[in-house]
């Protein structure tokens, strides 16, 4: 049945589920089969989320306007100085956020576990009025009522039936540790604190315990904020998702940031990619995490080319909590336990390392003798529980002091926490250092010495070692990640309801706590984006991020290549680099990309007509698609170039838009991969007036073979010049192995 013989969308969904479900199949026997609808989607889906049994299904499936049917899938979320760090101090960069307007204007709707909303970040003072095209609401529920929400904080949803479903079906209860409100109001920390980092206001004299304390500021902070709660105790389902997304559309938001997320799947099966597709026609610049999976190669998640995909970078602040041994030797840890406020947490204590029992080397709740560990400084090896969740393993144990200890997997990542007693966070090498030393003697000694805050003496930025890394799993041809951001030890908002260390058992209350994650990247973006929408708002989603990427630094703040641990960055970990929000707001070029566009990409990938369906809402034929486009490729501000067996050249068609002045002339500068030849046509670019777009060629021509039984890869850049823009793209070549037929 089409959909016009229907007055609503719903009544319309509603008849799938009418012709799915008889009477006698409904063992609920519930009164009408629309009992069964969860959602109905309008804006960023075309189709509805229901409870079907296994014989339903099959039904709804053979009617002939069903497309796809899917099932509902669970995904994770992707867990003050940072906009210093990028060049927004007010002070030394007045007249560039004045012309960005601090994000005047513009609206960052959140995806994530909802709002604190009395947190000092979501305060209204000398905000400006609610912008006319808002249309959101400020939903009411448990511990929040329309009086919640103010300029700030416009808006505020919550979205549960998906999460709902699924947990009755596996009879999960809401574990008695957990606080969980029906309600937008965020009971885990992890929404309050990427919505504030993205658009809080400013916060004097903000601080976690005394530690990195300064002017606490969202990246955009006359920004206004929508919270969308999707994600409760037992993660964040995708039917929530996408009725946050189609609130949104609807609401009027013009940056929707994500960081949720899990594994790379298929376009046409990964519901923020199908909503994102939406939102972005509707003008919305969607940001999301790259996930938490690194340094694992393609473990980038959120990889449509629709979306800005956000890895995280380190910095150059550091709160130091060394390890003095008792044979003289020092070991360099971090943490944001207040040691050096409170006495008698720096005095020498026996270091135990238990290694027995089952778990007792990660201190698995319950698994540390307390005969061994009473009084003592714990050793205690990453993995397996959370890291505050050994603190307090070693504390409800007798432990006096726990040392954390990088395994080979975590190598020296240094993502500090505050603990719930006097504690640190050492390297793997040193790891290696201590366990050496407490075998060496019957009685290891040692003390935590509390350093603060230091801030600058370290090479930043670094590319985080838990980033998300490309190539992109699903669709090698768009490098993976776009850009990296700030994102290991960040410090934002956090609720009255929780502890700095996130536990239930944590009895302190800070306004503001650390967290580390591409989670905490992504909304760094979503705030640069908002500030670029406020400059430019007739922009579309595309030259928003073509504007972030082409701009993105190269080097860290010594002018050093940007480092991934102890080797060079490469694109696979950077992508076009390390975001540099005073450049993106004038890019000089951006490379823009029309809806359609991302069809015609889709059908190069092979989809077939219903995955292009289930993604962009358009019946296409590919057949016809790609004999009108032939030798079509995507106008992405990033190149990567794959050649599959037997390929000895490849030509890609750019087109930039002038958004600089008008009579400009940009050069040609370019960095050839490894064993590739590359051609440019034309070298130089002049242009009349503003908005004039020019095309331009590239031919790889490669002049080695594949290997026979492994994958290779090059890299360079190409960029345009003048004398007051760099628009810079990194260029990828991948060399398929010799046997690989299949791709």
């Amino acid at each position: 049945m089409a959909s016009s013989l229907f007055t609503t969308k719903l009544n319309w969904h509603i008849s799938f589920l009418e012709q799915s479900i008889s009477s006698d199949d409904d063992e609920e026997q519930e009164q009408h089969p629309s009992s069964r609808l969860v959602y109905s989607y309008n804006s960023a889906l075309e189709g509805f989320a229901a409870r079907l049994s296994e014989s339903e299904l099959e039904k709804l499936q053979k009617l002939p306007s069903v497309v796809a049917i899917r099932p509902d899938q669970r995904l994770q979320l992707q867990t003050t100085y940072s906009h210093k760090f990028l060049g927004l101090s007010p002070i030394r960069e007045n007249a560039w956020y004045n012309k960005a307007r601090f994000g005047i204007g513009t609206i960052i709707g959140v995806l994530d576990t909802g709002v604190w909303p009395e947190s000092p970040s979501f305060n209204d003072y000398g905000m400006p009025q609610v912008p006319k095209k808002w249309k959101g609401v400020c939903q009411q529920g448990e511990d929040f009522n329309t009086s919640s929400c103010n300029r700030k904080l416009i808006g505020a949803r919550f979205f549960i039936r998906g999460h709902k479903v699924a947990s009755s079906s596996t009879s999960a209860s809401v574990p008695e540790s957990v606080m969980e409100y029906v309600s937008p109001r965020d009971s885990h920390g992890h929404g309050s604190h990427t919505t504030s980092t993205a658009g809080g206001a400013s916060v004097a004299m903000a601080n976690v315990l005394g530690n990195g304390a300064g002017v606490a500021r969202g990246i955009a902070p006359y920004s206004h904020v929508a919270a969308y709660k999707v994600c409760w105790y037992n993660g964040c389902y995708s039917s929530d998702i996408l009725a946050a997304m189609d609130a949104a559309i609807s609401d009027g938001v013009d940056v929707l940031s994500l960081s949720l997320g899990g594994f790379p799947i298929p376009l046409f099966a990964d519901s923020i990619a199908i909503g994102s597709f939406r939102a972005m026609e509707h003008g919305i610049t969607v940001v999301c995490a790259a996930g938490n999976n690194g340094p694992i190669e393609s473990s980038v998640a959120n990889e449509a080319p629709w979306v800005a995909t956000i890895g995280a970078s380190t910095m150059d602040r550091k709160f130091p909590a060394v390890v003095q041994m008792g044979n003289g030797q020092t070991l360099y840890g971090e943490s944001l336990y207040p040691g050096n406020r409170i006495s008698g947490s720096q005095k020498k204590l026996e270091i135990v390392y238990v290694n027995e029992e089952q778990g007792s080397r990660f201190c698995l709740k319950g698994s540390l003798p307390k005969a061994q560990v009473s009084g003592k400084m714990v050793v205690c090896d990453r993995g397996v529980n959370g890291r505050s969740e050994k603190g307090q393993a070693v504390l409800e144990a007798g432990g006096l002091a726990m040392i954390l200890t990088n395994t080979e997997l975590n190598l020296e990542e240094d993502s500090v926490d505050v603990h719930v007693l006097p504690a640190t966070l050492v390297g793997f090498d040193e790891s290696i250092v201590l366990k050496t030393y407490i075998n060496s003697t019957r009685k290891p000694m040692g003390r935590i010495k509390f350093g603060g805050t230091i801030i600058g003496k370290s090479e930043a930025p670094g590319v985080a070692q838990f980033s998300g890394r490309g190539p992109s799993f699903s669709n090698p041809s768009i490098l993976k990640p776009d850009v990296i951001a700030p994102g290991v030890n960040i410090i934002a908002a956090w609720p009255q309801n929780l502890g700095p260390s996130g536990l239930p058992e944590d009895s302190r209350r800070v306004n503001f706590t650390v967290m580390s994650g591409t989670s905490m990247a992504c909304p760094h973006v979503s705030g640069i984006a908002a500030l670029i929408r406020s400059a430019h708002p007739k922009w579309s989603p595309a030259a928003v991020k073509s504007a972030i990427m082409t701009t993105a630094d190269v080097t860290d703040h010594s002018g050093k290549p940007i480092m991934d641990w102890d080797k060079p960055a490469g694109v696979f970990a950077v992508g076009a680099g390390h975001v540099n929000p005073v450049k993106a707001l004038d890019p000089g070029l951006v490379y823009d990309t029309k809806p359609d566009e991302y069809v015609t990409h889709l059908c190069t990938l092979g989809y077939t007509t219903s995955e292009v369906f289930s993604v962009t809402h358009k019946n296409v034929s590919c057949h016809q698609i790609l004999m009108m486009n032939k030798g079509f490729s995507l106008n992405y501000p990033s190149i990567s170039v794959i050649f599959k067996h037997g390929m000895k050249s490849k030509m890609i068609k750019r087109r930039v838009t002038n958004v600089g002045s008008p009579n400009s002339i940009y050069s040609l500068e370019i960095e050839a991969p490894q064993g590739v030849k590359v051609i440019v046509k034309p070298k130089r670019l002049r242009f009349r007036h503003k908005n004039q777009v020019l095309n331009y060629k590239v031919w790889f021509i490669s002049r080695k073979r594949g290997d026979k039984d492994s994958v290779s890869y090059a890299q360079g850049h190409l960029t345009w010049v003048n004398n007051a823009h760099r628009v810079r793209s990194p260029i990828s070549v991948t060399w398929k192995k010799q046997n690989d037929h299949n791709e």
